[in-house]
């Protein structure tokens, strides 16, 4: 069947239907055809936006990363916590979409978070972290970041937020002891680490510096400009929530529990 002169559905809507199945019914339920059915086309109509399959996943990854926020400058109270607020944002988006996770390791579109990358830049050099360590510190966070995300996303539900399973006192004393001690959760868990990465890789930065928030503010009003000219490709804006408690280390007033 020949695609149609003029489209029939729009491109966003090819993005939230293959999201909608993907998340319901698994990657693996994902096609063309389940696709067309699922907006009430025929699959030539879907070429008027995608290319093909691919196209479609590609555009699907991106959807998923900016659903990821850049924290408020309000939320920071020390470089520290600006770069777990952005870590832990890309970890939820993630998981928002588990079955969806695996199309991020063939398309993960690092030119989305470009931007992120240059103001994570700005904000180590404005605190102090020599020019020699700051590729090491966003590669590293970057690394660490999509790492246990993809690794908690590929859990099965039974599994989900579970630190390690199948662990017995008999066979594995040590580990079993270790985790009946622990009190974090599994996003607590990764909050901390990349704190102790942060602290390993810059120790000669205070971790309790305070965040460059006019930095970070100038930032967000450059970024509100250039999405304004529909030229900003980069994740948006903080939802007004503050990352630092949800990452279960108290509210903000100063205390570190």
């Amino acid at each position: 069947m020949p695609r149609p002169s003029s489209p029939l559905i729009s491109h966003d809507a090819v993005v939230g239907a293959s999201l909608r199945i993907i998340d319901s019914e698994g990657l693996d339920a994902f096609s063309l055809p389940r696709l067309a059915r699922e907006l009430n086309v025929q699959a030539p109509s879907l070429y008027h936006h995608f290319q093909d399959r691919a196209d479609i996943l590609r555009t699907v990854a991106r959807a998923i990363v900016l659903e990821s926020r850049v924290p408020e400058p309000s939320a920071c109270r020390t470089w520290v916590d600006w770069f777990v607020g952005i870590s832990m944002s890309f970890r939820r988006a993630v998981l928002n979409h588990r079955n969806a996770a695996p199309i991020l390791l063939e398309f993960m579109p690092r030119d989305v978070l470009i931007w992120n990358y240059e103001l994570g830049v700005q904000i180590l050099a404005e605190v102090g972290v020599p020019p020699d360590q700051r590729i090491l510190v966003i590669d590293g966070l970057d690394t660490l970041t999509l790492g246990a995300s993809l690794a908690e996303a590929a859990k099965s539900p039974a599994r989900a937020g579970q630190v390690f399973a199948n662990v017995t006192a008999d066979a594995e004393p040590m580990l079993a002891e270790a985790l009946a001690v622990n009190t974090r959760s599994a996003e607590q868990l990764f909050a901390d680490s990349i704190r102790s990465f942060l602290r390993g890789a810059v120790p000669e930065v205070p971790p309790d510096v305070p965040a460059p928030r006019a930095l970070i503010a100038r930032y967000r009003e450059t970024r509100t400009v250039a999405a304004s000219h529909g030229s900003l490709t980069g994740s948006g804006p903080a939802e007004e929530e503050d990352e630092y408690e949800r990452a279960g280390r108290g509210p903000r007033d100063g205390r570190h529990g």
